[in-house]
């Protein structure tokens, strides 16, 4: 069976710098105002990943080119920095058509119920191919 890309993988550096309250700040050196925060590390390195992800969905939705990640080690570090690539996986969002077939009653109900039946259909696929966490 052919295996299908649902994913485009992004990795960036991101540079970790370290406050003085414990707190961290988290900037992508190639994506110039993708900055996030972190409380712990590891809350900052979650934070890390879902900035880079909302930075490069709203690249790609505006059609806008996505600039090349650099080498980690050309990273330049200030005192109390620390640069870690940070992984996003992209999926692609646009909408396709589909015909679906379904039964009278149900197409009824939906419509008395003033139901997307779209959105139905794509909160229960998400729900179902949803990765487990």
């Amino acid at each position: 069976m052919k295996e299908k890309k649902l994913l485009q993988e992004y990795v960036y550096p991101a540079v970790f710098h370290s406050n003085e309250d414990g707190t961290y700040t988290i900037l992508f050196p190639d994506l110039p105002g993708c900055i996030s925060e972190g409380k712990t590390l590891g809350n900052a390195m979650k934070m890390a990943e879902a900035a880079l992800t909302q930075w490069v969905d709203y690249l790609k939705d505006n059609k806008e080119d996505i600039p090349e990640p650099s080498r980690l080690q050309n990273v330049e570090l200030d005192k109390d920095e620390f640069a870690s690539l940070i992984r996003a996986d992209i999926k692609d969002t646009r909408a396709v058509k589909r015909t679906v077939s379904l039964p009278k009653w149900i197409d009824e109900q939906v419509a008395e119920e003033g139901l997307s039946l779209s959105k139905v259909l794509q909160d229960a696929l998400s729900k179902r191919f949803a990765p487990a966490r």
